[in-house]
């Protein structure tokens, strides 16, 4: 199988995941607000069924039409993906569980958008679902590498990251010690998984989000 295949396998699990856990939220769950700025919990998914609806082309019709503002541009497929009701954004997100329709990028960043978002619905929801340790580590291996939808490299650089439940370390510096995830999800620039991370780099790293 050619590792597009593979992760595009990967982004449709997790999806599926993210859909099952969905399923059982109540009105006020779909209100709360998720670890992505200013966006609720429905918003976040709205945003997921954008991304996998989007491709190339439109996207930079979209860019250009937003004038590269990229809150604009969001914002306009986000609100396209919103449904009347919750139940509808679910079923918006629902079928494009399988879809490999993206942006411009390489599938990792796709399978990073799931991942960060997935958790950005349920840290703040208390959903203690995490992906397996295969999917983390190859996004924490992607965004350690790469400045793409977020400035995940440039949060690393100058910082030793060293996994305690798999085989990811990276760079040289200080040492930032954690579970995979949690280290992915503090290069993404969420701080609240930054309260999972020890080590001399921990807070030099907690400084560095948004």
């Amino acid at each position: 199988m050619a590792d597009r295949d593979r992760l595009w396998n990967l982004v449709h699990a997790e999806r599926s995941a993210l859909a099952d856990d969905l399923a059982e939220l109540d009105s006020a769950q779909w209100a709360c607000r998720s670890l992505c700025g200013q966006w609720t919990v429905e918003q976040v998914v709205a945003h997921l069924t954008a991304v996998a609806t989007v491709g190339p082309l439109r996207w930079i019709g979209s860019a250009l039409g937003a004038r590269f503002d990229t809150d604009l541009h969001n914002a306009r497929r986000l609100a396209e993906h919103l449904g009347a009701t919750p139940d509808d954004t679910l079923a918006n997100f629902r079928r494009v569980l399988t879809s490999t329709t993206a942006p411009l990028g390489p599938t990792a960043a796709w399978l990073g958008e799931v991942v960060v978002h997935a958790q950005d619905i349920r840290r703040p929801l208390g959903i203690s679902r995490t992906p397996a340790i295969a999917v983390t580590t190859e996004v924490a291996r992607f965004y350690a590498r790469k400045d793409f939808a977020v400035n995940s490299r440039t949060a690393a650089e100058g910082l030793r990251l060293t996994a305690t439940d798999s085989d990811f370390t990276v760079g040289s510096g200080p040492e930032v010690g954690g579970p995979t995830l949690s280290l992915t999800m503090a290069m993404a620039g969420r701080t609240d998984y930054c309260d999972d991370l020890t080590g001399p780099g921990a807070d030099i790293l907690r400084a560095r989000c948004p």
